[in-house]
């Protein structure tokens, strides 16, 4: 997902060759204002047709509407080509600062629970990388110093809202462009132009050789060692989009490192299921606790081409991108799969009714969490007609999970599309499904902390709502990252901690032992009783505390 325009990144300038545009491609021409009668082309047939004492470490099975206690709520803010953050080169840092900020002021006021931030858009660094330049998309000059460390001040105020802090990597992506001498000098494509090509109007390194595989490696993990980040994060490129009457310039490596391969198809996956296993393997010798998670095209294949695919029928991600995702779900080399199911349900070469329960059934055959990646730009945009589409979306989702395969959450494309709430579509999800806060679902496998109940010693009614103080008087090693909030009616011996609606906020802890949250939720006058829990880093969850009453 990278151009807003299809994530992905497009160039406005380039001719709508409908046949070679990528999702998000065909997006990024769709907000230059070039793409309606793309549309008509592309879709105009597509006629509607364990640690701790865990307190759960899924997601709810409940009923379709109303608010669950875990799901995974996130939103994409894309950097490439200034989609969303930063909205333009140029920003002082401290504007860079305050627009970050207001996207995170966006999650919270939708109540979502996580953040995918591009980081590395086009080997290039949201942060001081020794291994790749600056990214031109922070001050419009690639190489040059934004004057802070970007990624460094992230972590810092998303972990402040208590949010998940997924950095998300374009991996073989060199630039939106395809003269290799408009990279600075220093730059790896540069000083080794064996490592890539050009295809499509657009540098690639050449997912084939090793020594660019290696690169990447530690291009990414440079970033997971030395910054707190809660998961590493691709979306569907892997291999280009094709582009018509193009053919990707790999014949003189596939010579070379193709042997016993039966063609250059079979290699070509076969790199790049080298490339995410190894990703894998690499990130949890680091740091066992970070997620890894992949966000590729909503189609693995067809039912038409493989009867293990889903009924639909669309461009498969394994034969355009050579991307074998399903494989990956199934050897249990991701922690959780976002696929991008941007389709409204009822459509006949892409239901999303028929590839919600596709997807959740592959999943549900490892320890892989499941996330839908939604099409919110699709309402802006006019594509979704119905602002019930959204909602009725995650209706389906929590279906799915009721039937025995677990649908895990949501994510939403882009950023900039939520406070447009075109049609009030985030609203009726906020109202339907998000009016209280969400866990985070905990993703089997990862370590866990055996945090400790905390001691709520006070609840207060002030002017403000209900002051709370609690103590996280554990060893330091078993000290809390956050605490959950849960509130019921009147004075009560008990609050049900795994009914949804009894969760009033989560919140960060502040280090030390004396923990405090004022409820602004607070009716005044209104009698309640509370209890806290405590959660570790991958949200295993305590017992509740003793009640006290406001």
């Amino acid at each position: 997902m990278t151009l807003p325009v299809a994530p992905s990144g497009i160039e406005p300038a380039a001719p709508p060759d409908v046949q070679g545009l990528g999702r998000r491609g065909f997006l990024t021409l769709a907000t230059a204002g070039v793409a309606g009668s793309a549309l008509t082309v592309t879709v105009g047939s597509m006629a509607p047709a364990a640690a701790a004492t865990a307190t759960g470490t899924g997601t709810d099975a409940d009923a379709a509407s109303g608010p669950r206690k875990r799901e995974l709520r996130a939103m994409w803010i894309a950097s490439v080509v200034n989609i969303d953050w930063p909205s333009r080169t140029g920003l002082s840092a401290d504007e860079l600062k305050d627009e970050y900020r207001h996207w995170l002021d966006v999650a919270v006021r939708f109540r979502l629970n996580a953040v995918f931030v591009q980081v590395r858009p086009t080997a290039d660094a949201f942060w001081p990388s020794p291994y790749e330049p600056w990214s031109e998309y922070l001050t419009g000059t690639q190489g040059q110093d934004p004057g802070f460390d970007p990624l460094e001040f992230m972590v810092a105020e998303t972990h402040a809202r208590n949010l998940e802090l997924h950095a998300w990597y374009n991996p073989y992506r060199v630039s939106m462009q395809s003269d290799p001498t408009r990279l600075v000098a220093e730059h790896p494509a540069r000083r080794h132009p064996d490592w890539g090509w050009e295809y499509g109007g657009k540098l690639y390194f050449d997912p084939g050789k090793p020594e660019a595989r290696e690169h990447i490696y530690l291009a990414i993990l440079h970033s997971v060692g030395h910054y707190d980040l809660d998961g590493v994060h691709f979306d569907d490129y892997f291999y280009p989009y094709p582009v018509s009457g193009q053919e990707i310039p790999d014949a003189d490596t596939y010579a070379t490192y193709g042997a016993g391969f039966a063609g250059i198809e079979d290699w070509r996956r076969h790199n790049v299921d080298t490339f995410v296993r190894e990703m894998s393997v690499r990130i949890k010798q680091i740091k066992p606790w970070v997620k890894f998670g992949i966000s590729p095209f909503g189609i693995w294949r067809n039912a038409s081409t493989d009867p293990r695919g889903s009924d639909t029928a669309g461009t498969q991600s394994y034969d355009a991108q050579y991307a074998d995702t399903r494989r990956w779900v199934l050897e249990g080399w991701l922690d959780y799969v976002n696929p991008q199911i941007y389709w409204q349900i009822g459509l006949a070469v892409a239901d999303y009714a028929a590839l919600v329960p596709w997807w959740a059934d592959v999943a549900s055959r490892s320890n892989t969490h499941l996330y839908i990646g939604e099409a919110l730009y699709k309402v802006t945009s006019g594509v979704f007609t119905d602002p019930a589409e959204l909602s009725n979306h995650l209706d389906l989702c929590h279906d799915v999970t009721a039937q025995g395969t677990p649908v895990h959450g949501n994510a939403w494309y882009s950023a900039k599309h939520l406070p447009q709430d075109v049609g009030g579509a985030m609203s009726q999800v906020l109202a339907d499904h998000y009016s209280r806060p969400a866990l985070v679902p905990v993703v089997p496998g990862l370590p866990g902390t055996a945090v400790r109940p905390p001691v709520l010693a006070r609840a207060t009614h002030t002017g403000d709502g209900v002051a709370l103080r609690w103590l996280d008087a554990a060893p330091l090693r078993a000290r809390a990252t956050s605490f959950a909030v849960y509130r019921t009616d009147g004075h009560r011996k008990h609050v049900d901690v795994d009914d949804a609606t009894h969760l009033v906020a989560t919140a960060r802890t502040r280090g030390g032992v004396v923990q405090e949250l004022v409820d602004t939720t607070a009716e005044p006058g209104t009698d309640y009783t509370y209890v806290v829990t405590a959660l570790d880093r991958v949200w295993n969850e305590s017992d509740p505390s003793h009640v006290r009453h406001a």
